[in-house]
């Protein structure tokens, strides 16, 4: 199953839309994406979009919604992808490292990562790849100039933290077993059973300066504080 969730301005979480397939398949990706803009997605007001690293995710974004929408890598998957090629004694060093390069400005984040690579290119070239690999995208966030941001926002776990497409009969009121296995099933246990649940975002209280940035509408940022306490 592969969803769609976006952010309102309080920060709260909403299920958008949810399709079955994977994400290495741009066509179901078209199909998750497509009926947003009949429910009310304006692909014309630009957005930020956070995904992994599938191809097919951003093939279909640049496809349905346009290629002006700035799109920003998961830094948690790109530091857990290229930690899971390493030897657990490097672990916690290339991480600090990778955590520290995010926060600078994006041409000297980006310098630091491409030395960190060069220095595990002899012991860990697959390490050493994987952190090359859509490097630039890891700083989309940070050419914007948010520094207000937290540095765990460019990241879909934000999204995904209660790991909602993961529903079983247990997570899904009146959704009997059998039925777990059913798109339509799957996506209403999520939606009516979940939603209601999931956390606000870290860092909620600086979205209207992505808003702003992005040229969206914004609203008086002690009116949005206001509503969502």
């Amino acid at each position: 199953m592969i969803s769609a969730v976006g952010v309102d301005r309080a920060g709260q979480k909403h299920v958008l839309g949810m399709q079955q397939g994977a994400t290495e398949n741009a066509a179901a990706v078209e199909d998750l994406l497509q009926p947003l803009m009949a429910r009310g997605v304006d692909p014309k007001a630009k957005g930020w979009f956070v995904i992994d690293g599938a191809k097919a995710l951003w093939a279909a974004i640049n496809k349905v919604f346009g290629p002006q929408h700035p799109v920003q890598r998961c830094r948690n998957h790109k530091i857990r992808n290229g930690c899971d090629r390493l030897p657990e004694a490097q672990k916690n060093q290339v991480k600090a490292a990778m955590r520290a390069a995010y926060k600078l400005e994006a041409k000297e984040g980006m310098a630091r990562l491409r030395k960190l690579a060069d220095w595990l290119e002899q012991e860990c070239p697959a390490a050493a790849n994987s952190l090359r690999e859509g490097l630039e995208e890891c700083f989309t966030i940070n050419r914007l100039g948010i520094p207000a941001l937290p540095a765990s926002l460019p990241g879909h776990h934000q999204l995904n933290r209660e790991s909602a497409v993961g529903c079983t009969h247990a997570d899904a009121p009146g959704v009997p077993p059998a039925r777990c296995r059913d798109g339509r099933a799957l996506g209403g246990g999520l939606v009516f059973g979940h939603e209601k649940d999931f956390r606000r975002i870290m860092g909620w209280k600086d979205l209207w300066q992505l808003e702003t940035i992005l040229g969206r509408k914004t609203t008086d940022q002690a009116a949005v504080q206001q509503e969502a306490a």
